[in-house]
């Protein structure tokens, strides 16, 4: 038996040259296998396990009607949490005020008086006395804002004023949040659709200049808001169209002297807050503008009937307050009338 076990490798090996290279590279191939489970130094073997921590992990599968409150307090009670509390409170942004606070008062006849007139230094002092509190309220802006200057302000907001209302124009009103506050937006927006408006700005007859600055908190004193009001002269061009192409206010030919009271906002205390337009200053002693003829579809189709009915129920009216020949004469008007209808009417119809 030993002769032939040595035999046998001596033959497989010279064997091996005879079988196909394909079948011999399967052979070369195999996969020899070797414990390497073991640790190759075993007398850490209680630290390593220590290492390794088991965890209870929860049935995914087990749904919460299921539990009953005892098992869910246990639960909770191993595992140290707290049982949850009904949060009726919720979190809430505010990105701008609601209007505007201590709201600037445009002096009367602004923009046609001069200052040499009485009436116009008399709108020059009444400035320069509500000029003190807009220092103070320039001053705490400036403790936000360094770069911040009155002088300087009007530049930035006139370009503002004219990127918002070109996108209002063009009615693109994911941009136009960039330059208007969340209480403007729906202002300008409101009843654009269906319309088209070609609006330009022509020119400034005066530069921009700040007349009012104020600086309020709300709900707590970190959060502050800051409003600008400025005044623009200026010369703009108006055109609004109806859905069918017809002229509804202004024009392209005619430029019109705009004289505007606009007041922009800015969150001071958030360090990425923008200067936004917010509002307009409309006076109380300036007269209300005329509203814009709308126009209607009127139906070309002839009411025959009703201009009967109508004809007929006059006619009855005039000749009850008559005398009695009159009365002969609406049954001899009525009589005739019945007479015309077609036979095939059951009811003859009287006229009321």
């Amino acid at each position: 038996m030993k002769i032939m076990q040595m035999q046998m490798p001596q033959m497989a090996t010279s064997g091996m040259g005879m079988l196909l290279p394909g079948l011999q590279n399967m052979i070369q191939m195999q996969q020899v296998r070797h414990r390497q489970t073991k640790h190759w130094k075993p007398e850490f073997k209680r630290l390593r396990k220590q290492k390794f921590v088991k965890i209870d992990l929860p049935n995914l599968r087990e749904k919460p009607e299921d539990i009953s409150k005892e098992e869910m307090r246990s639960r909770m009670k191993e595992r140290g949490v707290l049982p949850p509390r009904p949060w009726m409170e919720r979190p809430f942004h505010i990105s701008c005020t609601g209007g505007i606070f201590e709201a600037y008062v445009p002096p009367e006849g602004d923009g046609k008086k001069s200052i040499i007139s009485s009436s116009g230094a008399k709108q020059k002092f009444e400035f320069l006395e509500k000029k003190s509190k807009s220092l103070l309220a320039v001053r705490k802006i400036r403790s936000y804002d360094e770069s911040f200057s009155s002088d300087e302000f009007g530049t930035e907001a006139q370009e503002i004023y004219i990127a918002a209302h070109t996108h209002m124009a063009a009615k693109e009103k994911y941009k136009i949040r960039e330059y208007v506050s969340e209480r403007c937006y729906p202002e300008m927006m409101h009843n654009v659709k269906d319309k088209t408006i070609h609006w330009r700005f022509l020119q400034s007859l005066e530069p921009p200049r700040v007349v009012h600055a104020r600086v309020t908190e709300v709900i707590t004193k970190e959060n502050q808001f800051a409003q600008v009001t400025v005044r623009f002269h200026t010369q703009q061009m108006l055109a609004i169209y109806d859905r069918f192409g017809r002229l509804m206010h202004g024009s392209e030919i005619l430029t019109k002297d705009v004289l505007e009271y606009v007041v922009f906002e800015k969150h001071i205390s958030n360090e990425y807050g923008k200067w936004r337009l917010h509002d307009k200053i409309i006076p109380d002693w300036l007269p209300a503008k005329q509203p814009a003829p709308i126009t209607y579809r009127i139906s070309d189709e002839p009411v025959e009937e009703a201009a009967k009915e109508i004809s007929a129920g006059e006619q009855t009216k005039q000749l009850e307050s008559g005398s009695d020949q009159q009365k002969e004469q609406l049954n001899v008007v009525n009589a005739a009338a019945t007479s015309q209808q077609p036979e095939t009417s059951a009811k003859p119809a009287l006229a009321i």
